[in-house]
């Protein structure tokens, strides 16, 4: 499978690094990217020819990795090239509806949104093809997107809203309760090393339990909850705050606003 990157970011090295680890030859990757600067470090880290601009051949599988800002023009520089490649965009809010009409109609399209966990192989994607995507080219967008990490087809392109809400925004919701078990840490008096080691080494204990457990995840929190205890103390001070809710509600304006995001790019770009 050879593949052309338009764009050469954090996303994209990530996905080329998951890839050439897994066995992909550098060889078959090619990358246009304008920074000299970011062409050079993927060259030299992963053996892929990099260019400044986009040309033939492209391969069989072309990866939009820009900016939503930039996708208009990245798409219509790709317009008299595309023959019968599968085009995955990875580029948040940015619709199928409008990027297949920035290609002048084409509509072998994925669209994907990872998170940034991918940066160190432990990502998380959801994707959806369109019905003119074949089942060779959704395993070929798995296996780019399950090179960082794990992957989750959406039946509707929709559901991509709530994917970005939980998932694509979901590192934020827990660096900031990290950064919350921190400042509790520090206040109790640890110092900084010490406050963010525990919190960042509860975090990923904790989820790599709930990961290999086939146990819901409200029975493990019942588990840890002895009667009478700290954490029982602990919860009963957020439940009467209401914490729960308000992590659901912030989530439904997240969805909210991956919405409007689309409907605004679709516009503007």
């Amino acid at each position: 499978m050879n593949i052309t990157f338009i764009g050469g970011g954090n996303m994209a090295a990530a996905l080329i690094g998951g890839l050439v680890a897994k066995g992909h030859a550098g060889s078959a990757i090619r990358v246009v990217e304008i920074q000299a600067e970011a062409r050079e470090r993927l060259a030299v880290r992963h053996g892929v020819d990099c260019a400044v601009s986009v040309g033939a051949p492209l391969g069989d599988v072309v990866v939009l990795a820009v900016k939503p800002q930039q996708m208009r023009a990245a798409a219509e520089s790709l317009r008299t090239l595309l023959e019968r490649q599968l085009v995955i965009t990875i580029a948040a809010g940015i619709r199928l509806v409008d990027l297949s009409r920035w290609l002048g109609g084409y509509r072998t399209l994925v669209r994907c949104m990872p998170n940034t966990p991918a940066l160190i192989g432990a990502g998380f994607s959801g994707l959806y093809a369109a019905v003119e995507v074949g089942a060779d080219q959704r395993a070929q967008a798995e296996s780019i997107l399950g090179a960082v990490g794990s992957t989750l087809w959406v039946a509707e392109e929709a559901m991509l809203d709530p994917v970005t809400a939980i998932s694509g925004s979901g590192p934020a919701y827990v660096f900031y309760f990290i950064e919350a078990l921190q400042q509790s840490a520090r206040e109790m008096g640890f110092s900084a090393a010490d406050a963010r080691k525990l919190a960042v080494e509860t975090f990923l204990g904790t989820a790599r339990l709930a990961a290999q457990s086939p146990e819901d995840v409200k029975l493990l929190r019942e588990r840890v909850t002895s009667k009478g205890g700290t954490t029982e103390r602990a919860l009963a001070s957020m439940e009467s705050d209401r914490v729960k809710d308000l992590i659901v509600r912030a989530l439904h304006t997240a969805n909210e606003r991956a919405h409007e995001l689309g409907e605004q790019l679709g516009r503007e770009t």
